[in-house]
């Protein structure tokens, strides 16, 4: 069977788009093993995620990602700006404001152009972030957990976490390059405190509008950039007073702005979303 793909990246965070509405793809493969095949970068087209274009009964479409591992995701912020872009330029929508259907729930992305007419940014309205322990999931004696210490390799470590409807446990530290990323990461993600794993986002808090980040995702490793990661953080230190409700988010692969209405307490992510190049591929 031959099926067309799209590849796109969000600052780096890269992904494979089949549109699956019709399910015959799934009748043949599924998602979890054809997520692992097309997603590996040496015998596959490569990327962190398959992201699929279903439809919804609920909403103008359905969103579904599976990681690079297999493993489905309930959400991914920058996958969701690409599959806005992806679903507007295919014509499959034609409001550049629409409802997306997710496992972490409703989400509203927006097509912002420039003035020639072309996407030169998508706005997402992610949601309200969860704070509460037993709903990220995270096991601990508190209600919510702001600079908790836990213990990994006999180090105490602080952390935030914060679920943008996928779990995320934010450190804080005092030069980005020197975070231990690939070390700590790993164990964190898998940490028994976290039932269902997580993302882990290593921050540096350059000022009350700034900060730089490097993630370590849940299912995919080291990656570029992580849109949910960048809204969980700018959460967490909104809670940890290090920043205001607005602040620019730079990741390895580029830049990401951050806002939490308090107001509404939703967040939203405005940032860039490209088409590296389309394809069939036989599976």
């Amino acid at each position: 069977m031959r099926i067309n793909f799209t590849k796109m990246e969000g600052i780096g965070n890269d992904f494979i788009f089949i549109d699956d509405r019709d399910l015959q793809i799934e009748k043949q493969i599924s998602y979890e093993r054809l997520s692992k095949k097309l997603c590996d970068r040496r015998f596959g087209i490569g990327g962190d995620g398959l992201i699929l274009l279903s439809n919804s009964n609920t909403c103008d479409l359905k969103f579904k990602i599976f990681n690079s591992d297999g493993s489905e995701a309930q959400m991914c912020g920058n996958g969701m700006r690409c599959f806005a872009k992806h679903a507007y330029e295919k014509n499959i929508v034609d409001q550049d404001e629409f409802k997306v259907e997710t496992l972490a729930g409703t989400i509203i992305p927006k097509i912002l152009f420039n003035t020639k007419g072309e996407i030169d940014f998508v706005r997402v309205d992610m949601g309200k972030p969860i704070l509460e322990n037993k709903r990220i999931p995270f096991i601990s004696k508190n209600r919510e957990s702001v600079l908790e210490s836990i213990e990994v390799d006999g180090q105490l470590i602080e952390i935030t976490t914060v679920s943008m409807g996928n779990p995320h446990a934010v450190l804080f530290v005092d030069c980005i390059e020197k975070a231990d990323v690939t070390r700590l990461g790993p164990k964190i993600e898998v940490d028994q405190r976290f039932p269902e794993k997580t993302n882990v986002e290593f921050v540096e808090v350059i000022s009350k509008k700034e900060m730089k980040m490097k993630v370590w995702e849940r299912g995919a490793g080291e990656t570029l950039a992580c849109g949910t990661g960048a809204c969980a953080s700018l959460v967490a230190a909104c809670l940890a007073g290090k920043t205001c409700e607005r602040a620019t988010v730079h990741l390895t692969g580029g830049d990401l702005f951050i806002e939490w209405n308090r107001q509404n307490n939703h967040v939203y992510k405005t940032g860039p979303a490209k088409t590296v190049f389309e394809g069939r591929i036989e599976i």
